[in-house]
């Protein structure tokens, strides 16, 4: 547990531990409290009893696993944000479980694991002066603006991937490069579903009437909501360019079997008179007059020249080869 005690009045901000939260009781401070892995338990206990939120939002922020929400209670706003893990960096991504509870006096911030957007955030607040000023509205800005932000980047990084890849389906396709394209789809309809969630959080957070959201901040959290907007946008072209990048390389790699078909037919079209002159001659009769011909063996050679060649002249003339 940290906590972060700021006077917007004096000027003044503190960080330490929980006994900041005793010294809020007896000002007109607001108060940011950050529980990274507390333990169930203690996270309870004071939620409940120091910041008298519901149990039932505690309940859904402890789950392992629960679908983004924003829920209005009548001392509190609770919106729970699915982030992305420290170490990711493309679209083999990891998602964190964001809770955040907030109103005009507090913010309560909740995770199990290490949130940059959450500690990218503190560390701004407590690095510049004039951050004293804010509210806990604008915190919650900008931590939900840098999550936002992270999904942008690998949004972006992917775009840079899937023009290697469709060079690569022309020039040297495979297996591996279908392989990845099939994973990508996969990932990225994970994302899209992250990213709509949060979308339709982002828009009713800009409505007005949301408590711990102050009219003047309305402008920001549109700002957000449009950003996710095209996010999604975004993530749906890019897996409608993967689908046609899929369906490319079926077609590629169907042209290329018709090829090799084609060649194999040409070859077999063209061996099968051959091999019908050599199966006649090579019948044990006796009586074959043209086998005792001189000059027999170089007619036969000549003639499977000729239909060779007639062959390939005629499939040239229908434009097979």
């Amino acid at each position: 547990m940290r906590v972060m005690l700021v006077n917007r009045e004096a000027g003044s901000l503190r960080t330490g531990g929980a006994e900041l939260l005793a010294e809020r009781k007896t000002s007109t401070d607001w108060v940011w409290v950050d529980l990274d892995n507390e333990g169930a338990e203690t996270e309870y206990a004071l939620l409940t009893g120091e910041f008298g939120i519901h149990r039932l939002a505690v309940q859904d922020a402890q789950r392992d696993r629960h679908p983004a929400k924003l829920e209005i209670f009548d001392n509190c706003t609770f919106l729970l944000l699915k982030g992305l893990t420290a170490d990711t960096t493309d679209i083999d991504f990891e998602t964190l479980q964001i809770a955040l509870f907030f109103n005009d006096d507090f913010l309560v911030s909740r995770r199990v694991h290490e949130s940059v957007s959450i500690d990218r955030t503190w560390q701004e607040l407590t690095d510049t002066e004039k951050n004293v000023a804010l509210r806990p509205a604008d915190a919650v800005y900008q931590i939900t603006r840098r999550i936002t932000d992270r999904f942008r980047g690998i949004l972006m990084a992917l775009e840079l991937r899937l023009e290697i890849l469709e060079q690569q389906m022309f020039e040297k396709p495979s297996d591996g490069l279908l392989e990845e394209l099939m994973e990508t789809s996969s990932k990225l309809k994970k994302l899209r579903r992250h990213l709509n969630y949060q979308q339709n959080l982002m828009q009713r957070l800009a409505q007005p009437g949301v408590p711990g959201v102050p009219a003047t901040s309305r402008h920001e959290f549109t700002d957000l909501y449009e950003n996710t907007e095209r996010l999604v946008s975004l993530s749906a072209l890019y897996q409608e360019l993967i689908n046609d990048l899929i369906s490319g390389y079926i077609s590629v790699s169907s042209h290329r079997l018709n090829q090799i078909m084609k060649v194999l037919t040409i070859v077999t079209v063209m061996f099968l008179p051959l091999g019908l002159i050599v199966g006649l001659y090579g019948m044990n009769f006796e009586n074959m007059p043209e086998l005792h011909f001189e000059y027999g063996y170089f007619v036969v050679l000549g003639l499977m020249a000729t239909v060779v060649v007639t062959l390939l002249l005629i499939f040239r003339r229908m434009r097979w080869i």
